[in-house]
């Protein structure tokens, strides 16, 4: 058996979709079980629809997720130059080899004719087949047109008496009728190739041996079957995937539905998320970053290695039952006939399942090194090395424990990390525990009087404290557990009490417990 060569050939307009990442990790994948090589080839031929600094987001996107290229930009190789756009010349070879064998042909039809041919085909109720007039023009016709500077295309002149057939990897069988086919445009007037054409020659020039990509291609397929066969190349294996859905599985995932995907109930989640962390760490301004994109998912905090499991588990599984797979344990079990042909929906979720696994395997320390950052950039946190800062940070990671599933989670606590009398209250919380309490105001008191002057200022000497207190004073926990939350952090949720206490130290209780009570006496007067 050959080595096996896949390759992912992305165009850059602008961000990683994260389905077509999905498509580029099976092929990785597939390359790196079987010992083979991954190509990143860089499809720029549309130079309308390309932005000029866009490859970035791309690589990336590739290189957070650790999955790296064989031959490519940065790295090199072989069978170069991996750019479209300059490999011109071996397009043009292609062209003319077809032209002089006869199996490509100048077509000089206007948009006009073309336009009334398939009118005529559609009130005769029949297929469209493009009327080969070019192929009855002398020589001198062509000539007048030339001098007229009437632009001709190059079509592939498809033989419509042969079946086309293939055996799909994950499709099976599949069978296309030539005789249904109009002759593809493989070359443009201004000598640009349609991708057709440069995929096929890119493909046989750099020996990949599988094409694997989304079933959405499946319909390119044929006219890509016959230009292998007119250019005398060996077919390839093609795996044609089943694309990545929205939630719900019936469409195709696309940034165009956005607005959509904002009024889904789990999406919305992950939308809010962003519209919640992404300006607070200086990214306002990220039009477009969204849970379509790779970036999105990186910017926020996610592990790659809960990307990788949830993607892999898009349209390929390992049995009925598994679904926590490292990287490793992927390749090695990584099969095409395990991949599936019904659409793939991707489940916010069940991703943030795969998300919050991953980080539970971190240890404190990791964790305290992927949240600092967010905590530096939102001005929470000056100097995230400084070692006292470093300990209460990895303190108030603790008392999150399974509530830091990603790590902006951390911005979620805030509360631990701005100044005494920069904290904001939950004024609903605040209304409900403290100011439109009977007692709150009075046990406060009481309760900071015995903080202040307390030894042992740790969780379980608070813990203690505190139920002595209750008892001593014969009330409930909940009488003063409560307003003692929302006075010292803000909130009517959160860590635990004690460790909270413990965390925030003696000198920030009492001055919050001392501004809480100032403020509910105010709004009374």
């Amino acid at each position: 058996m050959s080595t096996v060569r896949t390759r992912f050939a992305p165009s850059p307009t602008g961000y990683m979709h994260i389905g077509g990442m999905r498509t580029a990790l099976f092929n990785w994948l597939w390359a790196r079980h079987n010992g083979g090589q991954f190509i990143l080839r860089i499809d720029d031929t549309d130079q309308e629809r390309n932005i000029a600094a866009a490859l970035d987001p791309i690589l990336q996107a590739f290189k957070w997720l650790g999955l790296n290229w064989d031959e490519g930009p940065e790295v090199g190789g072989d069978f170069g130059p991996y750019f479209q756009s300059e490999r011109n010349d071996l397009y043009r070879a292609a062209v003319d080899q077809l032209l002089a064998d006869g199996k490509a042909y100048y077509c000089y039809d206007t948009p006009e004719q073309i336009q009334a041919d398939r009118e005529a085909a559609q009130s005769e109720k029949r297929n469209y087949l493009n009327i080969r007039r070019s192929l009855e023009l002398t020589a001198s016709q062509k000539e007048q047109f030339a001098a007229e500077g009437r632009p001709a295309v190059v079509r592939l002149l498809v033989p419509r008496d042969q079946k086309i057939q293939i055996d799909d990897a994950v499709r099976g069988h599949v069978e296309f009728d030539a005789g249904l086919m109009p002759d593809p445009v493989i070359l443009r007037a201004n000598g640009t190739p349609l991708y057709n054409l440069a995929t096929v020659v890119d493909d046989a020039q750099m020996q990949i041996t599988h094409v694997i990509r989304a079933e959405e291609h499946l319909s390119n397929t044929p006219v890509q079957v016959l230009i292998y066969q007119a250019l005398g190349y060996e077919l390839p294996q093609f795996a044609h995937i089943p694309f990545v859905a929205a939630p719900g599985g019936k469409e195709k995932l696309s940034k165009r539905k956005l607005d959509k995907y904002r009024k889904s109930p789990q999406f919305k989640k992950m939308f809010d998320k962003a519209d919640s962390v992404f300006p607070r760490i200086g990214l306002a301004n990220a039009e477009g970053l969204d849970p379509v994109m790779v970036e999105y998912y990186e910017k926020i905090g996610y592990l790659p290695e809960a990307i990788l499991n949830a993607l892999a588990r898009l349209g390929w599984s390992l049995d009925d039952k598994t679904e926590i797979m490292s990287l490793d344990t992927i390749v090695e079990n990584f099969t095409l006939d395990r991949v599936v042909k019904a659409a793939a929906g991707l489940d916010p979720d069940k991703l943030l399942s795969f998300q919050s696994h991953w980080m539970n395997q971190l240890s404190l320390d990791e964790k305290v090194a992927m949240c600092s950052p967010y905590l530096v950039k939102a001005g929470l946190v000056q100097d995230a090395d400084d070692e006292t800062t470093k300990q209460k940070i990895g303190q108030v990671i603790a008392g999150m424990e399974d509530r830091l599933k990603i790590a902006s989670d951390i911005l979620d606590f805030d509360e631990f990390f701005v100044a005494d009398d920069q904290m904001e209250y939950d004024s609903k919380a605040f209304k409900k525990r403290i100011q439109n309490s009977d007692q709150a105001v009075e046990l406060l008191g009481k309760i900071k009087n015995q903080l202040a002057a307390a030894e042992d200022f740790n969780a379980d000497g608070l813990d203690k404290l505190l139920h002595d207190f209750v008892e001593a004073e014969g009330i409930g926990m909940g009488q003063i557990i409560h307003a003692l939350r929302v006075a010292v952090s803000g909130k009517a949720t959160g860590i635990g009490m004690f460790d909270c206490l413990s965390i925030l130290g003696k000198e920030s209780c009492v001055r919050r417990i001392d501004r809480a009570m100032a403020l509910a006496q105010s709004d009374e007067n």
